[in-house]
């Protein structure tokens, strides 16, 4: 690899051919600012349009100042990050982007996590010598995503999360000069729109233009009302990474500590969706045996490979991108929705309490889950099987604004019986974590065999694509893992030209799975932070007593007193759903509909 060496104020460095002058900057210690940037190195995703401006630098023998971003390293260049000149433009290219982006960090739901803010802060900027005329847009509020264009500074990254990565094409920068904005097609709203509510364009906006519909007041005027009863479940990649924010190191485990904090914010009881997620694996494990068996027995109707079906995002882009493909995911619900209506249901029964008066609060790591909850499938008589779902970001929120001291909470235990939960059940977190569940069951179920091992290494990583064979027993099941919605598309085209020769394929929406969900603290685009959550997922999974989801008494217990068996009539009434045809037809006037038909 042939190298260069470049000397960046006044500190030389040696970089391989074709690195940008930002990344040779890092190399030897030197922060040049950035806005539109973004390099998620273990992913490889990366978003520079050198748009904003903000990453310029002087070289030696160029009248310009050059974009580090993307002004490659050269042998000799001469580079300074920081001269009076560079910092004078940097600044009035600062208060540029400021005179035109409201004034209301106070009221911000991005205040205190915002790079444009960070950068003001940093400069010094105090006043601005810029006014006039501010563009105006309308805000659009869809069921999990909030918009606010006049927060926008055009920095692109939501485009390359949309478009390059998850390949949903939903968000692109339309009209120009002052009245460019980034938008769906037509500047319609979200929801009327392909948008899978994925969050991953509000994980790398760096202000607040894209945010969560915040749901904190809905869940504190629940918790103050006596009439209710209001239980929480807490997803497996929160407690993986809700310590970050409260200045604990990324990937530190704190689930005693948030079960703590649950309970002194007044949530009547405080279970875990892993529980939830162990339940799912008997129902998605029990149709993948199902599927399985039949098919080697010559049935020509079976669907395979089997999709797992917990991520809400990834099922709403094949229900827009693939409507002919709908009955090859398991129809088993995701542990969110199965929770609420086991709670709704059997623990609404064994407490002799309405429905109606039970609140079920979801802390998920995922915006989708937001969508997801409110979808007509998952109520009854108009009351949602879940309430409220708070992200993780909202979580920490609320434990700050109750005044407690999280650093010094005691690890408590979660509630029963719906807080009992498996190494299995915690891995759902991580890429490849839901199909390394399944297949500890299944094996298993299906060979009558104790695993030799319990974790299969094979199933394991970060990269997008995956496969692996695991031998059940003689029979070589081939199985796919995808993180990232452009990854699962390949998948989906093969299944769809009949070339997939995959048994069981596990997709999930976000890159690294849902530890890297749109709900978590936000990762300012260090992916390392994405692994040290990954490794946190794992260690939980060792620390636990019982790793595989059949082995839960608490899930046999339910069985016994109310679901039966797995597959079950009263199981499928309960924990299975169905999916929708979205796909967008154009009328002849020109108007898009959803065909929103039932499979």
């Amino acid at each position: 690899m042939k190298m260069v060496t470049l000397t960046i104020d006044n500190k030389t460095v040696e970089v391989p051919k074709g690195t940008t002058v930002l990344e040779a900057a890092a190399k030897v210690g030197v922060e040049i600012p950035t806005l539109c940037h973004m390099k998620l190195d273990n992913l490889e995703i990366e978003n520079k349009p050198g748009g904003c401006r903000v990453c310029l630098v002087e070289i030696q023998g160029r009248k310009n100042l050059a974009p580090s971003c993307v002004t490659e390293a050269t042998d000799g260049m001469i580079v300074k990050s920081s001269s009076i000149r560079v910092m004078n433009t940097r600044r009035t290219i600062v208060e540029l982007i400021l005179s035109d982006h409201p004034a209301e960090c106070l009221t911000c739901a991005k205040s205190g996590n915002c790079d444009l803010q960070s950068l003001a802060i940093k400069m010094g900027i105090r006043e601005l010598h810029f006014s006039g005329e501010k563009s105006v847009h309308r805000e659009d509020q869809s069921p999990a995503i909030i918009r606010d264009m006049d927060k926008c500074i055009m920095c692109r990254r939501c485009e390359t999360m949309c478009n390059e990565v998850q390949t949903v094409g939903v968000l692109s920068a339309v009209n120009r000069g002052f009245n460019s904005v980034v938008s769906p097609a037509f500047e319609q709203d979200l929801q009327d729109s392909a948008c899978t509510y994925c969050g991953q364009c509000v994980a790398v906006c760096p202000v607040g233009a894209l945010t969560e519909r915040d749901q904190t007041g809905a869940v504190i005027r629940a918790l103050s009302n006596p009439d209710k009863t209001v239980v929480v479940q807490t997803a497996p990649a929160v407690r993986a990474a809700l310590g970050e924010e409260f200045g604990l190191e990324a990937g530190t485990l704190v689930t005693g500590k948030m079960a703590a904090a649950l309970r002194r914010l007044g949530f009547d009881y405080v279970f875990d969706t892993d529980f939830a997620a162990d339940l799912t694996i008997m129902e998605e494990g029990t149709e993948l045996l199902d599927r399985l068996t039949r098919h080697l027995n010559g049935d020509s109707t079976v669907k395979l490979p089997i999709l797992t079906s917990c991520c809400p995002a990834w099922v709403k882009f094949i229900e827009h991108n693939f409507p002919s493909l709908l009955d090859v995911p398991s129809s088993a619900k995701s542990p969110q929705q199965m929770f609420g209506a086991v709670a709704k249901n059997y623990f609404a029964e064994k407490l002799n309490v309405d429905r109606k008066k039970l609140v079920v609060v979801s802390i998920m790591p995922c915006v989708a889950k937001k969508y997801e909850r409110g979808r007509d499938e998952f109520a009854v008589d108009g009351n949602s099987d879940v309430d409220f779902v708070l992200t993780t970001r909202e979580l920490s929120h609320l434990i700050k604004l109750a005044n407690i001291d999280f650093h010094t909470l005691p690890d408590e235990e979660f509630d029963q019986p719906m807080g009992m939960s498996t190494g299995a059940s915690v891995i759902f977190g991580t890429t490849g974590g839901v199909i390394e569940a399944a297949v500890r069951t299944a094996y298993e179920l299906y060979t009558k065999k104790p695993l030799p091992k319990v974790e299969f290494e094979e199933l394991r990583g970060m990269e997008g694509l995956r496969h692996a064979t695991i031998d059940f027993g003689g029979l070589p099941l081939h199985i796919g893992i995808a993180h990232g919605l452009g990854n699962a598309r390949k998948l989906l085209e093969e299944i769809a030209a009949g070339r997939s020769q995959f048994h069981a394929i596990e997709i999930m929406s976000c890159p690294g799975g849902c530890i890297g969900g749109g709900g978590q603290p936000f990762h300012h685009g260090k992916s390392d932070i994405l692994k040290k959550r990954q490794q946190a997922i794992y260690q939980e999974d060792r620390n636990k007593p019982i790793r595989k989801s059949h082995e839960n008494p608490f899930i046999y217990q339910l069985y016994e007193e109310y679901l039966g068996e797995p597959m079950s009539e009263k199981a499928h009434h309960l924990l299975h759903t169905k999916y929708f045809d979205r796909s967008t037809v154009f009328e002849q006037d020109g108007n898009a509909s959803e065909t929103d038909d039932k499979k």
